[in-house]
């Protein structure tokens, strides 16, 4: 009888460790100190966090082993930056290729012109680095205001994608972010990369979003999703990122992945609208499972000074997304 109960409690404590990762949970604070801007991937049983530049390592890392409880490494994933840029990398993003390896896309502030950033690449055997950065950027549209929060994709073909936003708020024209007079366009690109090395480009670069009335100054920061169901999710964040407007929001596109995709009807994230009271939540980077995200939230209100890394777990029915 003793033996029998403790098998059974061993298979229920194994059941629900689990459950942990598939079932919705609270959103949790999972970093305290500031880990801006956080994207993440899962190899084997362990998850790796990436974040912007803390001024000591150009891309931070933490890691965890149950998506819960994390710790920040110290170790600097982009010991080097490309060589067209000056630094400053904002916005890292990590996928892993087919033959095992890993590509970095990141935002780096340009040599050519240091008032904006290009979106880069780097390549590692490892998912914590280092990358080794390609000496040509992926998307540099200087002239629209440089490009940024790139992301990658791999959709159910095995094509590969990388979406990221045309930075043009970094124009310049005052009020929030740069962009009172809403001259400058910030659309959402999406390009198809190679799906060999995740690096060099296929075809041309397509608008799939720009903002709308309620997004303020600019959208930015996506990360796309397919569900089994075929429905294309897009996260982004509007308005500024250093004001209480700033949100997470989604569209979905039931027509592949070029979409059309349609803004759902209200942010799935916004300031002060649940229990944990998230300070201008935004950031948002979904898991390929279209389970698990990460995500910002200011320290303090309307000071983007320390940006804590929070994970939740989606709640997704057809075209409708929830978070917990």
């Amino acid at each position: 009888m003793v033996s029998l109960l403790l098998l059974l409690a061993i298979s229920l404590a194994s059941l629900t460790s689990q459950d942990h990762l598939k079932s919705p949970n609270s959103l949790h604070l999972a970093i305290q100190d500031n880990f801006p801007d956080p994207a993440f991937i899962k190899v084997g049983d362990t998850f790796y966090a990436f974040a912007t530049t803390n001024g000591k390592q150009n891309v931070p890392v933490a890691i965890s082993e149950d998506f819960t409880n994390w710790e920040i490494t110290g170790e600097d994933a982009l010991p080097d930056v490309p060589s067209w840029s000056g630094g400053s990398i904002w916005a890292p993003d990590v996928v892993q290729l087919a033959d095992g390896s890993f590509v970095m896309y990141m935002s780096a502030q340009s040599l050519e012109d240091g008032s904006k950033h290009c979106v880069g690449t780097a390549i590692s055997a490892s998912p914590n680095g280092p990358y080794i950065p390609v000496d040509t950027p992926l998307a540099c549209p200087l002239d629209q205001g440089g490009a940024i929060d790139p992301a990658g994709f791999q959709d159910i073909d095995g094509t590969q994608w990388v979406v990221y936003k045309v930075d043009g708020n970094s124009l310049g024209g005052g009020g929030p972010c740069g962009n009172r007079d809403l001259s400058h366009a910030t659309p959402i690109m999406l390009q198809q990369v190679s799906s060999d090395n995740g690096v060099d480009l296929i075809g041309d670069p397509q608008e799939i979003l720009d903002r709308g009335k309620y997004d303020g100054p600019l959208i930015e920061a996506p990360s796309l999703v397919r569900t089994a169901e075929g429905v294309y999710i897009l996260f982004f964040s509007s308005n500024c990122y250093n004001g209480p407007l700033y949100d997470t929001s989604y569209a979905t596109s039931t027509n592949g992945v070029h979409g059309p995709y349609t803004k759902s009807s209200k942010p799935l994230l916004l300031t002060g609208d649940n229990k944990k009271q998230l300070q201008s939540p935004g950031g948002l980077d979904v898991g390929t499972d279209g389970v698990n995200v990460v995500f910002h939230s200011d320290l303090k209100p309307s000071n983007a000074d320390v940006r804590q890394m929070w994970t939740g777990q989606l709640v997704i029915q057809g075209s409708k997304v929830q978070i917990q």
